[in-house]
């Protein structure tokens, strides 16, 4: 018996539309006809079907509202409303047949009870659409500012940016998870539009849960509604956010499950919640590009360039208001440390250099300190040991250095405090750590890698 409730509930969106079209017909045939009155007749069957669509549109919109998890205060204008729609319609009908009952009604001309009958269905529309898509649904776009003058409730709607150096230091829920439920969620789930009595713009809110009980089950992700029915599959009517609505991110998902396991905390900073800082990667600002200096040379030579690509080695400007140049042996594995000269005639151009997977060692540091544009480098998967780091230190413009999976010897990275422009370092896949890289350079950020995070259901679903 509930399933056919629920069945003939979700009628409502059919059934909803047809009373308005007869009404609006009726109306502009009224307005058409409103001397000669040829079309009474039209009109009175027009009204009598609308009274009986809108009859059946108020028992689907009833049968919705118990089966759907409506409060009864989000939907009661809208369904008193729909109910004197009916009863209108019928009032007009009756009124056409010349019913004495409704005599009544003569002492209001026509055209009166058309404009109150335009504006009834009007509203009882616009509550609909409440219901639906919320009450700000048309004001959504405004900024904050001018929703505040029309007397709308506003949610702080801002992304996630965490500071690299300090992001321990940040509250848990107020500067993640706040925001997470403010973008995805609060638009459904606040004082003006609580679906299934569910508020998620407070501390409160949360903690009471919705008219199905509690959301959160202490430091239990995958017992809390909270979590789960952000990861059930798109096309499951219990998955949240509703299709069509703005998805929580990957990341997202995997932060709310973290703050739930660690107890859901409200007041607790990063640090003091324990949770890894793989989770927060997505969210550390942006570093500012940085693929050549900003400085004008002259081109290189085209000839230069075309005998050097004619080896395998690939070569691109790095854009096209610029002379700088990417170099990469992505296509030349055998390149080594002898082949290094041939990139000599074009030295001052390049800017990116990629060496990962080729044949250099050492040796080729030497060569590489000749390059007095270089910003971006990466030998990684090769042999260096980085013995001859030193030799870059007077390259200004060098801000990253790529070693992933080389055979680099720790005590060598020391060099790199002499290092004034450096930003980025890439160790993952070699023999440094944390404890053994003694480097005092607080300009650089060092990428150890190995950061995993555990795989979650949502991880299957195809948006």
């Amino acid at each position: 018996m509930d399933v056919l409730k629920q069945l003939l509930g979700r009628l409502h969106p059919l059934v909803v539309h047809l009373p308005i079209g007869f009404i609006i017909l009726g109306l502009l045939l009224q307005a058409y006809d409103r001397k000669k009155k040829e079309y009474n007749a039209v009109l009175a069957l027009i009204y009598l079907w609308a009274g009986i669509s809108a009859s059946l549109a108020c028992l689907t919109g009833y049968l919705q509202y118990l089966g759907e998890g409506y409060a009864f205060e989000t939907v009661k204008w809208h369904l008193w409303s729909g109910i004197a729609t009916s009863l209108f319609s019928f009032l007009m009908y009756a009124q056409l047949k010349g019913i004495q009952a409704v005599d009544f009604l003569s002492k209001l001309p026509m055209v009166g009870w058309s404009v109150l009958f335009f504006v009834l269905v009007s509203f009882t529309g616009h509550q609909g659409g409440n219901i639906t898509h919320g009450e700000d649904y048309l004001i959504e776009p405004l900024p904050n500012s001018i929703k505040s003058a029309l007397g709308f409730e506003t949610f702080e709607e801002k992304e996630i940016s965490l500071n690299e150096t300090n992001w321990q230091e940040a509250l848990i829920y107020e500067d993640v998870i706040k925001p997470i439920l403010n973008n995805k969620c609060v638009s459904c789930h606040n004082p003006k539009k609580a679906k299934g009595e569910l508020l998620l713009n407070s501390e409160e809110g949360i903690l009471k849960g919705g008219e199905s009980g509690a959301v959160i089950e202490a430091s239990k992700a995958s017992e809390s509604e909270l979590f789960t029915r952000l990861v059930l599959p798109m096309d499951n009517d219990d998955h949240m956010p509703p299709e069509g609505k703005s998805q929580p991110s990957k990341e997202e998902i995997q932060l709310v499950r973290a703050w739930i396991d660690a107890g859901s905390p409200f007041e607790k900073t990063i640090a003091e919640s324990g949770l890894d800082k793989a989770l927060f990667l997505s969210f550390f600002p942006k570093k500012a590009d940085f693929d050549h200096p900003d400085i004008e040379i002259p081109a290189a030579s085209e000839e230069h360039i075309k005998a050097i690509e004619k080896t395998g080695v690939h070569i691109d400007p790095i854009s096209k208001s610029s002379n700088f140049l990417s170099v990469s042996c992505i296509n030349q594995a055998a390149f080594s440390d002898a082949d290094f000269e041939a990139l000599l005639p074009i030295k001052e151009q390049i800017s990116r250099l990629d060496l990962g997977h080729t044949k250099i060692t050492d040796a080729a540091f030497s060569k590489l300190a000749e390059l007095p544009n270089l910003t971006i480098l990466l030998l990684d998967h090769t042999a260096i040991t980085g013995k001859d780091l030193h030799l870059l230190a007077p390259l200004e413009h060098l801000k990253s250095i790529n070693l992933t999976g080389t055979a680099l010897k720790p005590e060598h990275l020391e060099a790199l405090n002499g290092f004034k422009n450096l930003q980025r370092l890439y160790l993952f896949g070699t023999e440094a750590t944390p404890k053994s890289v003694k480097l005092n350079n607080p300009k650089i950020s060092i990428d150890y890698g190995n950061y995993q995070l555990p795989p979650i259901p949502s991880d299957t679903i195809v948006y």
